[in-house]
């Protein structure tokens, strides 16, 4: 087992080749998204990376709150190159409408979506190694009427993958999820043993492909409270979660459940999980975001590109301020430059 559940970030005893391209969505233009990029470009950076923007928004929102900017046009036709300090490259694309800090504009929705359909267009041609987003906010898009439940499922379907996992990460814990933005009551109908199977397969084969975990250990979470105990409190776990989970290891995948939710992050548990598989959203994620929050990261796995996002909201209360914390951005680009294969070890001098 690991005791870290992420990559370390790249550091001065890590060579990290400057072939890396990294493509950076701006989020919700009335939100933290705008800034916090303008608030990354202020250090110098080992990798290229991009963002996708309006650049006249960049511009406004680095006035406000007071840093140096200098927007750069991407030109693909150039090798990629560090991103110095004080710079952002951008693709840009136009605000239907000015964005005001705080303030959602239903014009705006549109712009969102174009935003990340380019990102995935550009991902998808090898343009970038891989793609960071940044915080969206739903229900301005839905109230445009424009269908949205969240980026996974966006990705999933931009990108014809028919499956991909959501999986939340920190230093020390990793938390994929079985099911992820539907309303609790539609959840026990939505586990069924072909999509626990296809979840369990591809996180599997990302612990080994892309986290370099040679024999991953996964523990999985139980539906029901105490894990249904015995079937008293449903029975999900003898009709569905456990057989699957046999048949998974008669294939030789190391999994350990069905597990009690409220007992599976036991310190114990935490020195041997690799991954500790919950059922739905809310049964995983705010044991992570307590141990985590501000320094996580939200991973989709399957894709075919690396994918991992920021793990907080829009922050409306706080767009313009320039009192948002970017470790979360930052991290969550570090991981997915770490993640992708391009990153190799600088040759030596003969």
């Amino acid at each position: 087992m690991q005791s870290d559940t992420l990559p370390p970030p790249p550091s001065s005893n890590t060579a990290v080749s400057n072939s890396h391209r990294l493509l950076v969505t701006s989020g919700e233009p009335a939100g933290i998204g705008p800034e916090q990029l303008v608030q990354l470009a202020q250090q110098a950076w080992s990798f290229e990376w991009v963002a996708v923007a309006d650049k006249t928004l960049l511009k406004q929102r680095a006035d406000q709150i007071g840093l140096p900017i200098q927007l750069v046009d991407f030109d693909p036709e150039q090798p990629p190159t560090p991103n110095p300090a004080g710079t952002i490259k951008v693709i840009h694309l136009d605000l239907a409408v000015p964005s005001r800090p705080g303030e959602l504009a239903v014009a705006n929705a549109d712009y969102v979506l174009t935003m990340l359909h380019t990102a995935i267009h550009e991902c998808q041609n090898g343009t970038f190694d891989a793609l960071v987003t940044g915080p969206i906010h739903k229900g301005i898009i839905n109230e445009a009427g424009l269908k949205f439940s969240g980026h996974t499922e966006l990705l999933a379907e931009a990108t014809g993958t028919e499956r991909v996992v959501m999986m939340l990460a920190t230093p020390g814990l990793r938390v994929p999820l079985v099911t992820t933005h539907l309303p609790l009551s539609d959840v026990p109908a939505a586990i069924t043993p072909t999509l626990l199977t296809d979840v369990i397969r591809i996180l599997h084969q990302s612990l080994k492909d892309q986290f370099n975990i040679e024999s991953p250990c996964i523990f999985v979470m139980g539906l029901n409270p105490h894990a249904g105990e015995d079937g008293h409190l449903g029975r999900e776990e003898i009709d569905i979660i456990i057989p699957t989970l046999n048949r998974l290891r008669e294939e030789g995948l190391h999994l350990v459940g069905p597990l009690p939710a409220d007992t599976i992050f036991s310190p114990d548990n935490l020195k041997q999980a690799d991954a500790f598989l919950a059922m739905y959203h809310d049964q995983g994620l705010p044991v992570l975001k307590y141990v985590g929050f501000g320094q996580a990261v939200n991973i989709t796995l399957g894709l075919p590109f690396v994918r991992t996002s920021v793990d907080h909201g829009t922050a409306l209360s706080l767009a313009g301020s320039g009192n948002a914390s970017i470790n979360s951005f930052r991290y969550a680009m570090e991981v997915a430059i770490e993640m992708t294969p391009k990153t190799l070890p600088m040759e030596k001098d003969a």
